[in-house]
């Protein structure tokens, strides 16, 4: 029987190309939009794997939403839960410049929607299921020394810390940020530095690799420890 992951934030970029990557590997995947009148390429790869793909609606800020997805997974033993959504604002602007509403936003959405779904969610996935998220480099306290994206480099910091507090509650459990570098995304841009095509691979090795391995590790692309 295949594993079975889902993958939050599934419907473009790199979580669509996670969840295409894994169902390539034998996996089934469950994998979330947020409008569920919209089509997008995660309708069209359940199309083309019908019984291994699932398409499940949830906007991550939408506490009824999150809660109604979790009584329609209940019951189930899954093996790995992925939050890919996030989002970003005012890249160039100060911490201190940032408006109150769009700070909030992005927090919310990187950092305590997240959080909320694996909170929610985690009794739907086996005891010794992965549980992971999608963070960035620019997270990390340590390596930040050219400034820069400030709100979203606090979002994904404090997304990092809220991991290593939910990891001290759940020691027993496999658990994995991943940074995966500059991917030319709609949310990273055109002038990231790598493609989907050679991110996605490396991202699903990681995945399937950190499965056997209880406790959190923050990992870049190549499966390097990031500096907190």
């Amino acid at each position: 029987m295949p594993s079975t992951i889902l993958v939050v934030g599934a419907s473009r970029g790199l979580g669509h190309a996670l969840a295409a990557e894994l169902v390539g590997r034998g996996w089934s995947v469950v994998g979330t939009v947020r409008d569920p009148g919209r089509r997008t390429p995660l309708h069209a790869l359940a199309d083309a794997h019908p019984g291994r793909v699932e398409v499940e609606t949830l906007d991550i800020n939408d506490a009824a939403q999150l809660d109604a997805l979790h009584r329609r997974l209940g019951g189930r033993a899954l093996d790995a839960l992925f939050v890919n959504a996030g989002t970003t604002s005012h890249q160039d602007t100060p911490i201190g410049e940032v408006p109150l509403e769009a700070f909030v936003e992005v927090l919310v959405t990187n950092t305590l929607s997240p959080m909320r779904v694996v909170e929610t969610l985690d009794d739907v996935v086996a005891a010794d299921g992965l549980i992971g998220a999608m963070t960035s480099g620019q997270g990390s306290i340590t390596n930040n020394t050219a400034g820069s994206r400030e709100v979203y480099r606090a979002s994904k910091a404090a997304l990092n810390m809220s991991f290593r507090s939910y990891a001290a509650r759940h020691p027993e459990r496999p658990l994995l940020l991943l940074a995966p570098g500059w991917v030319r995304t709609d949310l990273g841009g055109s002038e990231g530095t790598y493609s989907l095509e050679e991110t996605t691979p490396l991202l699903a090795d990681l995945i399937e690799a950190k499965r056997d391995r209880p406790g959190l590790e923050y990992l870049d692309r190549f499966g390097a420890t990031v500096p907190w």
